[in-house]
């Protein structure tokens, strides 16, 4: 039998009905927007840019003038950290407690007068090596038996070491008074020993010769020529010279002798000036600068200084690190006991004083050479009679037109020998600057270097 099936009436709703929209108040399609363009984009960048432009150069300016106010603060104001206050400059180093703990009596320059004989020294251009005791006084010491340790131990005593070295001079070719001695040998075993204990008196000396002494590569520089009438140099060709600055502002010049050590004249520090924290000494340079000085934590003056003789006018001043030896930077070489400047010897002089007199500060290292003015004709009284002293060597032409000047004090007078510049002389004084029948007045180093060396060694 056949059924019908019954068939479901077709539906007109939709599988998937979707959600009626309705609309809500507050919700609005956002409006579409044209891409940006390179120009909006270098244009943004640009306002970026200009941005951090201006804060660096805001911040540049800030810095600069809390340099300078630092610089004029310190320069006229010395702080107490303990306590936290200021006081005037003049009252550091003045001998009164007027900080909290005495802080500011703490860093200030000293002075040093020598009543010691410096047991070891060179004699003549020779570089001949003698030793001192009380009873026999000075001896040459004979080559027999020296070996390149008391070759090291003996430079050690004279300061600055650099690849030390030592030759024999036979006796034949010395003056007379070293050729007749007294003479002295070092005893076997001695090798450390400091060397004036270390020998044992001699009649004569069996090897015929004496121990010559070079101890470093002091004065060595290269082979270039404003000091009143000089030239423009390059610290290359005086790598010694250094400006000494108080307060940002150079004011006396100065010659390295070993890598922690710088001469100078004892008057740069006069008045206000015996604070050690407010000095700099800034080498390297031929164009003045005020960046990357070195700290001091040591000046000592000749304890024999006479401001109102100017005699003994040298001073000593210790770094607190040593520089770095290089091209720009290198000691000059002290000289020896009688070194034997020739009549008239042409010198040297640089520095950063004054192109003349009553001028300004030179920007740039100068150099003059000025000849040696004879010790009778600079004491006559017609130049600067009596004011001379033993202690003074005079260099410069007497028709005037070149001298050293203001700022140039405490720089180097310096003579070229046996392939060595040699530090003679400190400038020091003198009667205006490159004055007829002036000449400049210096301190003689050759004088005073038993006291630089005896200074050098208690203070290591």
């Amino acid at each position: 039998m056949w059924t019908i099936a019954q068939v479901p009436e077709e539906s007109a709703r939709p599988l998937n009905p979707r959600q009626p929209v309705v609309p809500q108040p507050g919700r609005h399609r956002r409006p579409m927007t044209a891409p940006k363009t390179q120009k909006d984009k270098a244009s943004k960048r640009k306002k970026v840019l200009l941005t951090v432009l201006t804060v660096v150069v805001l911040l540049g300016i800030l810095v600069t003038a809390a340099y300078f106010i630092k610089q004029l603060i310190d320069s006229k104001y010395f702080f107490c950290k303990r306590s936290v206050k200021f006081i005037p400059i003049d009252k550091a180093c003045d001998g009164n407690d007027d900080c909290t703990g005495g802080e500011d009596e703490i860093t200030c320059l000293s002075s040093f007068k020598v009543n010691t004989t410096f047991p070891v020294r060179l004699m003549t251009g020779l570089q001949v090596l003698q030793v001192y005791s009380p009873g026999p006084g000075w001896r040459s010491v004979c080559s027999d038996g020296w070996t390149e340790k008391h070759t090291q131990t003996a430079c050690k005593q004279l300061g600055y070491t650099n690849k030390p070295q030592s030759t024999s001079v036979p006796l034949g070719t010395l003056t007379s008074p070293l050729k007749r001695g007294p003479f002295t040998a070092i005893r076997p075993g001695t090798e450390k020993t400091p060397i004036h204990q270390a020998t044992i008196d001699r009649s004569a000396c069996t090897s015929g010769s004496v121990v010559s002494l070079s101890c470093s590569d002091c004065g060595q520089a290269g082979s270039q020529d404003r000091i009143v009438g000089g030239t423009n140099a390059v610290i290359e060709d005086w790598p010694w010279q250094v400006s000494l600055q108080q307060g940002g502002q150079h004011t006396c010049g100065g010659s390295l002798v070993s890598p922690r050590w710088v001469v100078t004249a004892a008057h740069c520090f006069s008045g206000s000036k015996k604070e050690l924290g407010r000095w700099r000494v800034v080498s390297g340079r031929t164009y003045m600068g005020t960046l990357g000085g070195s700290y001091v934590d040591r000046i000592i003056l000749n304890g024999d200084y006479n401001p109102q003789r100017n005699d003994y006018d040298i001073a000593l001043m210790r770094l607190s690190s040593p520089i770095t030896v290089g091209v720009a930077r290198k000691p000059v070489c002290l000289p020896p006991k009688f070194f034997g400047l020739p009549s008239k010897a042409n010198m040297a002089v640089t520095g950063w004083g004054y192109l003349e007199e009553n001028g300004k500060v030179s920007p740039s290292l100068q150099k003059a050479s000025i000849p040696l003015v004879d010790r009778a004709k600079c004491s006559s009284p017609t130049i600067y009679g009596s004011a001379i002293t033993q202690r003074m060597i005079c260099a410069g032409l007497l028709q005037g037109g070149v001298d050293a000047c203001q700022g140039d004090s405490g720089g180097p007078l310096v003579y070229f020998t046996s392939a060595k510049w040699h530090l003679v002389g400190v400038v020091s004084w003198g009667v205006g600057c490159a004055r007829k029948g002036r000449p400049g007045v210096y301190c003689n180093v050759e004088e005073l270097l038993n006291w630089i060396h005896t200074v050098i060694e208690k203070n290591p």
